[in-house]
């Protein structure tokens, strides 16, 4: 099942740029395969990660597992320190 991590490539906020590369780095140093879905480039893209997050106001980064919703950037970090990565993102 592939992951996928919902982000934007407009930004003026610095912390969610840093929050959105360090996901990225970290799923292909641990050659994790993901798919990266640019929700500035299409609204539908937008509504559809607020809808698997269950949250109408859900800001990107998000993750999920096709339409499993995994958590977002606070989440993934805590996985991360607690090794549990690949629980976190249902591999």
């Amino acid at each position: 099942m592939p992951v996928i991590v919902f982000y934007t490539s407009v930004s003026g906020n610095i912390e969610v740029k840093k929050h959105q590369q360090k996901i990225i780095d970290i799923l292909e140093s641990k050659k994790i395969p993901h798919t990266l879905v640019d929700i500035s480039q299409n609204s539908d893209d937008k509504d559809l990660m607020r809808k698997i997050a269950g949250n109408p106001t859900a800001l990107p980064p998000q993750i999920c597992n096709e339409d499993v919703y995994c958590g977002d950037y606070a989440a993934f970090e805590m996985a991360v320190e607690a090794e549990e990565l690949e629980l976190f993102l249902k591999l």
